[in-house]
């Protein structure tokens, strides 16, 4: 019995043991772990396409839950991520000018940097034609078009990555697409006052959820454009965000819900509410580690946010280390890849992403047109 109070004794000290012990609440503010927790997922998408590369195999990324992978699940995180804070961002702004001077200054001055660096770095060490053949080639030209506007993100450039399976130089931006519209939808459910009342962010998880289950009851998903699957998946996913948000003063998470959740998920794990049970999953899992009280991991909240540069960087580099070395393993051209990617998404948050951001609000000023900005009681939004 002494020996029982001693062990609850030295478990009680330990600070991840208490804060995965006490409920967790949502809060305002930057006191969360976010920043880590997008770090943990873009690394988990590199890993999942070091193993898609080396082995040639686009089904060869290791299945961690059901049939799951890291990079699928990481990006439906990435996209509750989203649904949460950038309905937190429009919900505090209340302006649509700010709104969309945060969100483009977000994606397009690194995309823009990322695409020149594909074209005029990447290509050339990769390419198996004459440099001057590809430089003049239009192909290469029209690039910045095609990825810029989401029309093609595929970068497929002459004679890149010719020799592996895939000829992609940047596979993982077809999702910035989805993001994109579902940064308008949010501007779009803000205009139309769609933001009024909390159940008006629950119909944008639940009304995906419904058609999901229904195109899976009546056996026609499989037949769906694939355009229509990424939005009704990304839809539940940032719906399920959003909803987060707008409930979030309701809501608590702690280790046994997790618990709980997690058998939910297994137990529907060979049914068609697979999807949403593991989303609902992931959501969970995500708003506890975001939000537990960890002082003496606290430190890792100032780590510079590097997230989006592995996400949109990580690809290329493998690609052209693989074509450099195709004998490599998936661990071996990870391990080698990461940190070349690492360091240059350090560099690009901090020579320019973030220094860009801190032009939102010039950059608003300049979508308003000389007009000045509308006035908005965001005390209105979200009630009950």
């Amino acid at each position: 019995m002494g020996q029982t109070q001693e062990n609850n004794g030295f478990f009680d000290r330990l600070p991840l043991w208490q804060a995965l012990n006490k409920p967790v609440r949502i809060r305002d503010g930057h006191d969360n772990f976010f920043t880590p927790l997008r770090l943990l997922m873009a690394c988990l998408v590199m890993i999942g396409h070091a193993s898609v590369i080396a082995n040639r195999d686009i089904n060869a990324e290791p299945r961690i839950f059901f049939d799951y992978g890291f990079s699928y699940l990481a990006v439906n995180l990435f996209f509750i991520a989203s649904g949460f804070l950038v309905t937190k961002s429009m919900a505090y702004r209340g302006d649509i000018a700010d709104y969309s001077s945060a969100r483009l200054l977000r994606i397009y001055p690194a995309l823009i940097v990322h695409v020149l660096f594909v074209m005029f770095i990447i290509g050339p060490l990769s390419t198996t034609v004459p440099i001057w053949e590809f430089l003049t080639h239009p192909d290469v030209w029209k690039q910045p078009l095609l990825v810029l506007s989401f029309i093609d993100t595929d970068f497929i450039m002459p004679g890149v990555f010719a020799a592996n399976e895939e000829p992609f130089a940047s596979a993982p931006l077809w999702t910035l697409r989805y993001e994109l519209l579902a940064y308008i939808a949010t501007a779009l459910a803000f205009s139309l006052g769609l933001m009024r009342r909390k159940w008006m962010m629950m119909a944008q998880f639940i009304l995906p959820a419904i058609a999901w289950l229904l195109a899976k009851e009546l056996g026609i998903y499989d037949n769906l454009a694939p355009t229509i699957k990424n939005m009704l998946r990304f839809g539940i996913v940032y719906g399920l965000g959003a909803a987060i948000y707008a409930y979030r003063e309701r809501l608590s998470f702690s280790w046994i819900g997790l618990i709980g959740m997690s058998a939910f998920a297994l137990l529907l794990g060979q049914t068609f509410l697979a999807e949403i049970a593991t989303d609902m999953l992931l959501a969970y899992g995500l708003m506890f580690f975001a939000y537990m009280k960890v002082a003496k991991l606290n430190g890792l909240q100032k780590l510079s946010d590097v997230s989006y540069g592995i996400y949109i960087y990580h690809w290329c580099i493998l690609q052209m280390l693989f074509q450099w070395f195709p004998s490599l393993n998936d661990m071996t051209l990870l391990a080698i890849g990461a940190p070349i990617t690492i360091a240059i998404s350090y560099a690009s948050w901090h020579w320019i992403e973030k220094p860009i951001l801190q032009a939102k609000s010039s950059f608003a000023a300049t979508l308003r047109l000389g007009r000045k900005p509308r006035r908005f009681d965001t005390a209105s939004l979200l009630q009950d």
